[in-house]
């Protein structure tokens, strides 16, 4: 009959995967030590060898990924210092930013693009792949946060159940009738000037970011005034998740031709209709709806997110 070893030598079930072993570093948990690196352990103490084990290599790939994350930073910082060293004077007269390109966008925007706002044909025409990023940038943000912030489903203290008894604890001990009334009555009409807002945004000032912040502002306000849970009626992390990614791919999918047929002179079979008309300026209006989306959804998922660790 063999004796156990000692409970901090345990030996694991499962091999820890390099994921799993950053993962439990990041969070700060202790590194298990895996059945080889037992055995490999044994072995090299009974020969008096260096013993390396899955916390030795945690401790050298942390030295790695310092080096590696200091060389990152200094390349981007040498790289934006050269390209700024690189830019004409500011103000100077004759630098084409600020003669060819504002003449450009004033005098042919509106044959171009078909948008009677120069704006919304500035950014979702000429400079469309400017805006994806932007795009990507949020939903980068989001996403980060959620795995931040996202809320533990094992932990009993704030599963969904007790966020919800919590919720309705403070519902029933501080009513707030004045704001759910007012609530009731605004969130209306706030949702329909934001999706006025995205869908003029190519005809008058507005589009897809201002309006999305509106509606995700109704959102919240919601929330507010009527609880999480009844906003996960209607809008949960299944929701959340479908519309940002979906609005993020047709405005990458769509938008795609244009980054070819530019760069190869093409013409572009995109109809630019009638300027001025709620159906022009080719692609800016399903474009500006997608953005729309992706803002209102990261607002409210922000908020949520911080709120009660959930969305």
């Amino acid at each position: 009959m063999t004796n156990n070893p000692n409970p901090e030598n345990k030996k694991t079930d499962q091999k820890l995967s390099p994921i799993r072993m950053l993962n439990k570093w990041v969070n700060g948990e202790e590194l298990p030590m895996e059945e080889k690196d037992f055995e490999l352990h044994l072995d090299m103490k009974e020969t008096n060898h260096p013993v390396l084990t899955v916390r030795d290599r945690a401790r050298k790939f942390r030295k790695v990924y310092v080096v590696f994350s200091i060389c990152i930073c200094v390349a981007l910082i040498s790289i934006m210092m050269i390209a700024t060293i690189q830019m004409p004077p500011f103000g100077e007269v004759d630098v084409p930013t600020n003669n060819e390109v504002s003449e450009k966008y004033i005098e042919d925007g509106l044959t171009d693009t078909g948008s009677a706002n120069i704006v919304a044909g500035m950014i979702l025409d000429y400079r469309a792949f400017d805006t994806l990023g932007e795009s990507t940038v949020l939903f980068i943000a989001v996403n980060a946060v959620i795995i931040l912030l996202k809320r533990d489903p094992d932990n009993p203290d704030l599963s969904e159940e007790a966020q919800d008894r919590r919720e309705e604890l403070i519902a029933q001990s501080k009513p707030n009738v004045i704001l759910k009334i007012m609530a009731s009555v605004l969130i209306p009409f706030i949702l329909l000037y934001g999706a006025y807002v995205v869908l003029n945004g190519h005809i008058s000032p507005g589009g897809g970011f201002s309006g999305g912040a509106i509606m995700g502002g109704a959102l919240i306000l919601f929330a507010s005034s009527y609880g999480f849970k009844k906003v996960s009626t209607f809008f949960n992390f299944k929701t959340f998740t479908g519309i940002t990614s979906t609005a993020l791919l047709v405005y990458a999918c769509s938008k795609a031709y244009s980054f070819f047929t530019g760069a190869n002179h093409l013409e572009s079979f995109i109809p630019k209709g009638i300027p001025g008309a709620i159906l022009s300026g080719g692609l800016i209006l399903p474009l500006n709806i997608c953005v729309g989306m992706i803002v209102a959804c990261t607002m409210y998922g922000f908020y949520s997110l911080f709120s009660r660790g959930d969305i």
